[in-house]
């Protein structure tokens, strides 16, 4: 039977394999976007803190105090490798019932970018582990995390594993979160690059991207843990929750600092009406509009 892991506990194991990428001395136009690695002092005044990104306005400060070059973290490299062979390019045509267009390894490209990294998109539809080896195998030389989703149904998810457990150590789990299903995660291949499997299904893929690896991005990138803002906020409209389990439901924060959460939850179109995920714990059954709850702020 696979471990069941709270949230809380399955984002610390997470973040044990995520370690700050080493410093570099960058360029000033290679340093955009990457964070600093040492504090930026002028007289003896902090002018950049120590794990801020830098932007343009960090540049033009660097240009104008003479520094061609600034000690920086640079972005994590995350390969994203979506594996089934159900799934279809979209411009392409369905060949029948069973397939479906392939959607996780845009979203995790565009969000992993978002996010502060470099991604590189490799989609892929294996009918052996042979070939599924091989395309993760000449990945490894150009990442520092990589992230495999496969199809809605979880079906490539036995066989992804399998791969993966050929070439490091890989652990199976289920975290106690609502709307998610089995992950895999561990080292492989010689430098022990982190791997990890999320669901197919495109909300528990959604919701182990914000939860498990922005977070992971983030303390490469900054040695921060994470850079999301979580608020105290009370409901405009009642809710029940799915007891015995965890839910971080997509909601809406309002101008008047109330939140609610958004109808058909299990639609896309929802995820991008939100800007904030309403954290239910797993105790909670139904909760009364005005009661406070945690949001995670994602807009």
């Amino acid at each position: 039977m696979d471990e069941l892991l709270s949230v809380a506990l399955m984002q610390e194991q997470l973040l044990n394999m995520s370690n700050p990428l080493a410093a570099l001395d960058l360029p000033l136009l290679d340093a955009h976007g990457a964070s600093l690695a040492s504090d930026l002092l002028v007289d003896e005044k902090l002018v950049i803190k120590s794990g801020q990104r830098i932007d343009s306005t960090q540049i033009a400060l660097a240009a104008s105090l003479g520094l061609d070059r600034l000690p920086c973290r640079p972005q994590p490299r995350v390969v994203i490798i979506s594996a089934g062979d159900d799934l279809v390019e979209p411009g392409s045509k369905l060949a029948d019932d069973e397939d479906e267009y392939e959607s996780n390894s845009w979203f995790l490209t565009t969000f992993v970018r978002e996010a502060g990294a470099h991604a590189f998109r490799v989609h892929t539809i294996p009918e052996t582990q042979d070939q599924l080896k091989l395309i993760v195998e000449d990945q490894l030389v150009r990442a520092d995390l990589i992230v495999i989703s496969g199809e809605s149904n979880d079906e490539s998810f036995d066989l992804i594993t399998s791969v993966l457990s050929n070439l490091g150590e890989i652990k199976i789990v289920t975290p106690n979160l609502a709307e998610s299903s089995k992950h895999s995660y561990g080292v492989i291949g010689p430098d022990k690059t982190p791997v990890v499997v999320l669901p197919g299904d495109p909300i528990g893929n959604y919701l182990s991207a914000e939860l498990f690896i922005r977070p992971m991005i983030i303390k490469m990138l900054t040695g921060a843990i994470s850079d999301r803002k979580n608020k105290k906020v009370k409901l405009s409209k009642a809710l029940t929750s799915e007891s015995g389990k965890v839910q971080f439901l997509r909601g809406f924060l309002n101008e008047d600092g109330q939140v609610a959460a958004l109808a058909e939850q299990d639609s896309l179109i929802t995820l991008s009406m939100a800007n904030c995920l309403i954290e239910i714990n797993e105790k909670s059954e139904k909760l009364s509009a005005g009661d406070q709850v945690n949001i995670l702020m994602v807009n």
